[in-house]
């Protein structure tokens, strides 16, 4: 089963909880900074390693996280 996440960058506040929570270490500080000054979460999966386990989601205090599966056939 293959997943992603979409992460809504004007929500995320930078606090790192998701980054902790991803099993498969997909997701880090981005560069730029929002339109709150905040430094955003972002999604970094080029090879298709997420699983959708949804722990990133579970962790993030604003619910700035989006999970989305899909089965690979």
């Amino acid at each position: 089963m293959a997943g992603k996440i979409v992460i809504n960058k004007e929500l995320c506040k930078g606090c790192a909880l998701c980054i902790g929570a991803c099993p498969q270490k997909l997701i880090v500080i981005a560069e730029e900074i929002n339109s709150k000054g905040y430094h955003p979460a972002e999604f970094v999966d080029s090879k298709g390693a997420c699983t959708g386990c949804t722990l990133c989601a579970s962790m993030c205090p604003e619910v700035a996280i989006e999970v989305f599966r899909a089965d690979k056939t």
